[in-house]
């Protein structure tokens, strides 16, 4: 039988709370994006990030004629964004603060025709208020940590 730290290896708060905490902030830039253009669902289904394969994902989003998805990818570490049109953007996740975070994943989604405006700011967390567009504070990314957290 396999042994349970196979399944659930040891992600201590104390080692891995600043990526959680950048994580968690990337996330609602992502969530908050989904929330604006997915069509609206009962029991805000429209605003759920999922597991995927490699990471977690939004799952299409529809946006004009086309659909395109928003994923975070914890084996090699980047963010994709995949268009129904064939065309997409990737960049890395290592260690980018929110403020370059936010910007890149906006200016991707410019160049790939979709425009989207968000509040840009942090909802309900008790580590931030920074305006994601200013906040440099947050940058920690720790692959390994990611990858446990996302495999439990």
């Amino acid at each position: 039988m396999a042994e349970l730290t196979e399944f659930f290896p040891s992600l201590p708060i104390d080692e891995w709370e600043k990526t959680k905490n950048t994580l968690h902030l990337y996330f609602q830039i992502v969530g908050k994006i989904r929330l604006r253009l997915f069509p609206k669902m009962n029991h805000w289904w429209h605003v759920t990030l999922y597991v995927s394969p490699r990471g977690i994902t939004t799952r299409p989003i529809p946006y004009g004629s086309k659909t395109f998805e928003i994923e975070f990818d914890f084996i090699d570490h980047r963010l994709l964004i995949k268009c129904s049109d064939g065309r997409g953007r990737q960049f890395d996740l290592d260690n980018l603060s929110v403020a370059d975070f936010y910007s890149k994943l906006i200016s991707n989604l410019n160049d790939l025709g979709i425009e989207v405006s968000i509040r840009a700011y942090p909802y309900d967390v008790p580590f931030s208020s920074t305006p994601f567009a200013e906040d440099d504070e947050h940058s920690s990314y720790e692959g390994d940590y990611v990858n446990r957290y996302w495999t439990i």
